[in-house]
């Protein structure tokens, strides 16, 4: 197995995890996402080789009861330390920096990336591990990206992820990190969106939400979104709330995101205008219809088109669909799994339902 793949190439999930998968499919599809590679599970398995050859650190995991949360993040915590500490296998150093020199364009040195966890168990339609393990954004230096890959790979054994693992009954040696590395986009607005109602449940609408500057903005709770529904079936807005958004998280080339108070101006209005908001939607459904399944998708607006970044002016009066980017889709969990229920349980005759109502057999 290589130990870097492209996300032009990027497929097998069990090879590059489910987020990096995704973002492959995407590309495919010719849906416009930030270049980057995976890390894949086999430099992962290498790692794991050389600090836990025999496999007993993992077996401790494994053998963690999911009810004894202080057991959970007192071995936990103990085999974090080990992962971000170990230093790598040589072969695995030089793919990584290999791969992350590729991602440099003519006259650069070194590139900000987003270096993102992918774990072979998230982001399916029976459980999402969104959240639980970590991200890091405007990561700069060949170094920096070795640390903050061992650093994604520690985070699979967060205190939360792991319990949740316990929880389900995973079997820890089938658990594996890859790893995303992917170019730094620098947006005007970013949020998710939902192919369906995330409220009620309807697959007529898009329902999307968003901030000012980057989505970590709203996924750490530091301001509640704008959002909007638009009619799958009409292209109308149906429904609109805009919020003040109290802080901004932003992010310019060559230097780290940064958490400042939203400018006045732009506090109370809303971060789309209808044009964004439309082309936001149409990007939804087409994702949609690649999967053949309700999505939850991460998205970002730019100022310029996508095709132009890095690099030139901005250009707020391009179309906005050429300014869009993803940066995830996922599988749709909580109604996905409502879904996958039976209503009731079947009863001999049609009437018993509603006498069942009144607990009067008849």
């Amino acid at each position: 197995m290589p130990f870097v793949v492209t996300l032009a190439d990027a497929a097998d999930a069990g090879t590059v995890g489910g987020k990096a998968a995704s973002l492959g499919e995407l590309t495919r599809a010719g849906i416009a996402v930030p270049p980057g590679f995976a890390v894949t599970t086999g430099a992962f398995t290498a790692a794991m080789a050389a600090l836990d050859g025999g496999g007993a650190l993992r077996a401790g995991i494994g053998a963690l009861s999911a009810a004894d949360v202080a057991e959970i993040a007192r071995v936990a915590a103990r085999f974090r330390r080990i992962v971000a500490e170990a230093p790598l296998p040589s072969e695995v150093t030089a793919a990584i920096t290999a791969g992350y020199a590729a991602l440099a364009g003519a006259g650069e040195e070194r590139v900000d990336v987003a270096v993102r966890s992918s774990a072979t168990v998230e982001d399916s339609a029976e459980a999402s591990f969104a959240g639980l393990q970590d991200t890091y954004l405007g990561v700069s230096g060949a170094d920096s990206v070795l640390d903050h890959v061992r650093r994604c790979w520690a985070s699979m054994y967060n205190d939360e992820s792991v319990a949740y693992r316990r929880r389900l009954g995973l079997p820890e040696p089938g658990v594996a990190m890859a790893v995303v590395v992917q170019r730094m986009v620098a947006p005007r607005a970013a949020g998710v969106m939902f192919t369906r109602s995330p409220v009620t449940g309807d697959r007529s609408v898009v329902a999307i939400e968003g901030t000012w500057g980057l989505g970590s903005a709203l996924v750490s709770g530091d301001v509640t979104p704008d959002s909007w529904v638009i009619s799958k079936i009409t292209g109308e807005i149906t429904g609109r709330r805009v919020s003040s958004k109290a802080k901004v998280h932003g992010y310019a080339a060559g230097g780290p995101p940064t958490v400042s108070d939203t400018p006045a101006d732009l506090r109370e209005a809303p971060c789309l205008n209808d044009e964004e908001i439309r082309a936001l939607a149409a990007v939804a459904r087409r994702v949609e219809a690649r999967y053949g399944a309700p999505q939850d998708i991460e998205w970002a607006v730019l100022d310029a088109p996508f095709a132009d970044v890095p690099g030139g002016p901005a250009a707020p009066d391009a179309p906005a669909e050429s300014r869009v980017v993803l940066l995830q889709s996922r599988p749709e969990t909580v109604w996905a799994a409502r879904d996958s229920k039976p209503a009731g349980a079947p009863k001999p005759r049609a009437a018993d339902h509603v006498l069942a109502l009144f607990g009067k057999p008849l």
